[in-house]
């Protein structure tokens, strides 16, 4: 089948994206299928992978969906037993509940953990095992971090936390797995207008907040993080693991 749209060579290689019925997931999705990969969709809702499976078909490209809940191990390894190959993970399921840290609930500070830091973990050990079996061939790990994940920011004290635990959990695995031929690499964008963060922008004074910090004075695209992804997901990144690529406008270099 002739790839079509994509800058990177990903034919013949399987890729997994969690979180990926709607907003930057499903982006993600849709890139890795225009560069050759064929994609597995995961969430927790049907519905919306039923709506990027069928993009992707339409395209021309190969795709399946698994339904579940990351944040269950359990499940989510019976799940994985079910793929025949897998070459790619984008870790991208995660959070948030802006908060000032005085008011951060415990359920905001459980649910944030579970999701963003231990299902993080539990993922890509899953997935790691599962790549090691395919020998010289290696894998691609891609966790999703953030801008957060390398400065603070008010209002976000327990989002920066996962996001740096995640940094810290890429350079562990990526020292760990190097001997696997297993890439890890996280990328860190800045503020993307997405389901997830467009209440965000509604509440008065926040996106002046953004723009006053971040010196490229505009938002990121989706598509831009997709397209980081699929590079690094690539053959061309083959001596890139255990770095974070910052896609944040300036962002982190003040």
């Amino acid at each position: 089948m002739e790839r079509r749209g994509g800058a990177f060579s990903l034919d013949g290689l399987t890729a997994l994206v969690t979180g990926a019925g709607r907003g930057i997931g499903a982006e993600i999705a849709i890139a890795l299928s225009r560069n050759g990969a064929n994609v597995i969709v995961l969430s927790r809702s049907g519905v919306e992978l039923d709506g990027v499976v069928e993009q992707i078909r339409e395209e021309g490209n190969v795709a399946s969906r698994i339904v579940c809940d990351v944040t269950d191990p359990e499940a989510f390894s019976a799940d994985l037993e079910q793929v025949p190959q897998l070459d790619i993970l984008v870790n991208n399921a995660g959070t948030n509940f802006p908060e000032a840290f005085v008011d951060v609930t415990l359920d905001q500070l459980d649910a944030m953990l579970a999701l963003n830091v231990r299902s993080m973990f539990t993922v890509a050990q899953a997935c790691a095992r599962k790549m090691i079996g395919n020998g010289e061939k290696g894998g691609a790990i891609i966790n999703m971090s953030s801008q957060m994940g390398h400065v603070g920011a008010a209002r976000r004290s327990v989002y920066c936390m996962t996001k740096h635990a995640v940094e810290g959990l890429t350079k562990a695995m990526a020292l760990e797995l190097a001997s696997h031929r297993i890439r890890v690499n996280t990328i860190a964008p800045t503020f993307v207008e997405t389901p997830m963060t467009k209440s965000f922008f509604e509440k008065d004074g926040f996106r002046d907040w953004v723009m006053d910090r971040l010196p490229a004075g505009r938002l990121l695209p989706a598509s831009d993080v997709a397209a980081a992804i699929c590079y690094l997901a690539s053959r061309e990144a083959s001596m890139v693991t255990g770095t974070s690529l910052r896609i944040d406008g300036g962002w982190t270099a003040q």
